[in-house]
């Protein structure tokens, strides 16, 4: 425990966040300590506890890390141990000022512990914090020099501050206008539907509400739903399935019933800010919908894509529709199909695949790649 320092959890310069895991107990050798139900950090630079009420930020770098290993405590969760080297001489102040103790132990109460193992396994053999940028390494050339002493020099340095701050400062208010641009385009947008709303005059042109929807859609989810707020465990995916539900059901039928599982792990971060899904609590929430009967369904085409589902416009709309554009392109692929109708080209295979299943269509390959056909042999043309 002598090897971790008090700290912020703010990244360093070139760090980049790898992998958190919840209800994390450390332990000082085979020795627990206080330092329970936290939140272990791994970093490309730093492995961090995270303390759940906010009393502080445990780290050391992993340069200090002789080698990992893991195995089950005998109360049936996993374990992480991380042996360690001597801490540096120039450490800064942390929980312990010495300890007899070459080791660690990360107490995984939550599981997740092999998940943890690779990714700090796989940032150890990676050592990026060794890796310097090119432009770092470059040498500048030798370039004359010229040096300005007494108040002139002073006097210069100053004036080159000075511009330095008011390009600075131009640049932000140029980003400050257009937010208040945009700010503005969308209270009078919104003033504009209420007034026709409360007065009932006219309808609502769809180039305002596409303006309205594209506005709401930057805005994002207001609350999402986290393990501080909700808990964890079951409790929270399921809380989190009814949000991912709700912000889900328009895009997914606007996207022709069905969207890839990675659209929608993009959109929802998107949605979500600062407070990141990571992908095995998205599939974790999926999974609840059909238990919690909500209308998206999660499903596995035989090809292993993952895409969610609208009920109300289900598996077999998706396949009449696939059907139907190949019977009138004559043939398709899936780069075409994608084209065609606005999907990407994993979700498009994964449709024609689906087609294929139920006989809908019959598939040629050759040099110029997979196309698909419509099934003449079940459907034959009428004479």
């Amino acid at each position: 425990m002598d090897r971790f320092e008090w700290t912020n959890d703010a990244l360093m310069p070139r760090e980049a966040l790898v992998k958190q895991q919840h209800g994390v107990r450390l332990y000082d050798g085979n020795q627990k300590t206080q330092f329970d139900h936290g939140i272990a950090v791994l970093t490309t630079h730093r492995l961090m506890w995270k303390d759940m009420q906010g009393r502080g930020v445990l780290a050391f770098h992993l340069s200090l890390v002789i080698y990992v290993e893991k195995f089950p405590d005998p109360k049936g969760k996993g374990m992480v141990v991380v042996h360690l080297n001597a801490a540096p001489p120039n450490k800064n102040p942390g929980p312990v000022m010495s300890s007899s103790n070459t080791y660690i132990k990360l107490g995984c109460k939550e599981g997740g512990e092999e998940q943890f193992f690779a990714c700090l396994t796989e940032q150890l053999s990676r050592k990026l914090w060794q890796f310097v940028p090119a432009s770092q390494q470059a040498k500048p050339t030798a370039q004359p020099r010229s040096i300005h002493k007494g108040i002139v020099g002073i006097e210069r340095k100053l004036e080159e501050k000075r511009k330095e701050t008011d390009t600075n400062i131009d640049k932000a208010f140029e980003d400050l206008g257009e937010l208040m641009k945009k700010a503005k385009d969308m209270v009078d947008l919104t003033k504009t539907i209420a007034n026709k709303i409360k007065e009932k005059q006219g309808e609502i042109t769809e180039d305002e509400t596409v303006k309205f929807k594209s506005y709401l859609l930057s805005l994002g989810i207001a609350n999402p739903v986290t393990r501080e707020t909700h808990g964890s465990g079951l409790k929270y995916h399921e809380e989190l399935a009814k949000q991912l539900s709700e912000a889900l059901i328009a895009p997914v039928e606007e996207s022709g019933g069905m969207m890839a599982i990675t659209d929608v792990y993009c959109r929802i971060n998107r949605a979500r800010g600062m407070e990141l899904l990571s992908p095995d609590d998205l599939i974790d929430a999926c999974q609840q919908f059909e238990r919690l009967r909500l209308p998206l369904r999660l499903r596995r085409f035989t090809s292993g894509v993952l895409v969610l589902e609208s009920l109300s416009k289900g598996e077999e709309a998706a396949i009449e529709q696939t059907a139907e554009l190949i019977v009138e392109k004559a043939s398709l692929s899936a780069d075409e199909l994608a084209q065609i109708a606005g999907v990407s080209v994993m979700l498009a295979k994964g449709r024609l695949l689906a087609a294929e299943e139920v006989g809908k269509a019959c598939r040629d390959e050759s040099v110029e790649g997979l196309r698909f056909f419509p099934n003449l042999f079940l459907n034959p043309p009428s004479r």
